[in-house]
């Protein structure tokens, strides 16, 4: 009885945990939602970008996955519009690269704030 009430507590612990940080993995649709999505993705950049162009974009992929996620959905969007002809090469999709970082370009600045310190060399300080 015992053994059953422990796994009792781990499930509900689980089941816990799962909601407060967002994991869908107890809601198999959703799940399956996301993986039906992830393969039709796949297969739309399968179908217009060449070999070394997937290379390219899977590499900046691990990388930084947002910019690629960007790139991805900016070819997605260009193919169901219709305004991809043919298949994109490596050399078009460094120029969506391009643009892309352009667009999304975050400028850095630095801006120093001096700290005025009293100035030690005064007499009466003694």
């Amino acid at each position: 009885m015992a053994d059953a009430e422990l796994e009792a507590l781990r499930q509900q612990r689980l089941a816990e945990l799962q909601a407060k940080h967002g994991d869908p993995s107890g809601d198999p649709s959703q799940q399956e939602a996301k993986q039906r999505e992830a393969e039709i993705r796949n297969t739309i950049l399968a179908q217009v970008l060449d070999q070394a162009a997937r290379a390219r974009l899977s590499n900046l992929a691990l990388v930084k996955p947002d910019k690629a996620k960007a790139v991805e959905n900016y070819l997605i969007q260009m193919a169901r519009f219709g305004q991809l002809a043919g298949k994109v090469s490596e050399q078009g999709l460094i120029e969506i690269l391009e643009k892309v970082s352009q667009q999304t370009d975050k400028k850095t600045t630095v801006k120093f704030n001096r700290r005025k310190v009293l100035d030690s060399d005064e007499e009466d300080d003694y």
